[in-house]
């Protein structure tokens, strides 16, 4: 299985020390040693790092890590392959455009039975279940909704009901984002946790690491981060339950 990462913030904010717990897991702490990746909004637009090299010892990982680029919303995976080659084509984060908006998406899990998912818009570029499921949803998500709607907090629960079928064919946990919303979709292993005033500190599980919050924020500040598993041992992450979503904007659940 892969791991995920996102952060939603109601402010541009540096996610290093959560993605460095991250990448000690691939590879080192932990298995996930095929391929790594991270994409940054910037107001529409977005930055995005992929290597298919394990994290813990990728130079672009090192890169990404010691240049805190700030951003309202983050998606990152490492990636266990089971589905496709090791290869670039085939390392999360995957990206594409709906609306004059870049949509991202990561996935953590295995599907069966998957073939019957036969997007017609949007084409895989690698040979990966989860790129297939990604382009489906994309598809049927283009097909309910024509245009771009006024009210997206729809689009994406529109896209959690999407992900009940995509789950009834295996393991689907999911992150999607349009650099506004995050959403978290679970079958059986997704946490998060919401920082805001007043701030403490926290240890890194995977890397001897601890960071004062309170040094680093201001008091308005509000950073939801997502992960497979708690990053830290001294802070309480929600654990999401089987078949839950979690839509979030500006660091605040909605």
């Amino acid at each position: 299985m892969c791991e995920l990462l996102g952060m939603s913030a109601n402010v541009p904010t540096d996610i290093c020390f959560s993605f460095s717990g991250l990448l000690e897991r691939g590879g080192n702490t932990g298995p996930h040693k095929d391929g790594w990746g991270i994409t940054f909004y910037e107001g529409k637009g977005c930055r995005t790092f992929k290597d298919p090299e394990p994290s813990c010892q990728s130079e672009i990982a090192k890169l990404v890590k010691a240049y805190p680029i700030k951003s309202v919303s983050v998606i990152s995976h490492i990636r266990q392959g089971n589905r496709g080659r090791v290869c670039l084509e085939n390392t999360h984060p995957f990206t594409r455009e709906l609306w004059g908006r870049e949509i991202t998406y990561a996935h953590n899990g295995q599907l069966s039975n998957y073939h019957d998912l036969k997007p017609e818009y949007y084409r895989p570029v690698g040979n990966t279940d989860s790129e297939l499921a990604f382009c489906w949803l994309l598809d049927k998500i283009r097909e309910k909704y024509p245009k771009r709607p006024a009210n997206m907090a729809s689009v994406f629960r529109y896209a959690a009901k999407l992900s009940h079928t995509l789950r009834e064919k295996g393991v689907f946990n999911m992150l999607l984002t349009d650099g506004v919303y995050v959403l978290a979709y679970c079958t059986n292993n997704l946490h998060w946790i919401t920082r805001r005033a007043p701030f403490g500190k926290a240890t890194l599980i995977d890397a001897d690491m601890v960071v004062d919050f309170q040094q680093e924020t201001t008091p308005n500040d509000v950073v939801t981060v997502i992960a497979t598993r708690p990053l830290t041992n001294d802070e309480r992450w929600q654990k999401m339950e089987p078949g839950e979503f979690a839509l979030f904007k500006m660091g605040e659940l909605i």
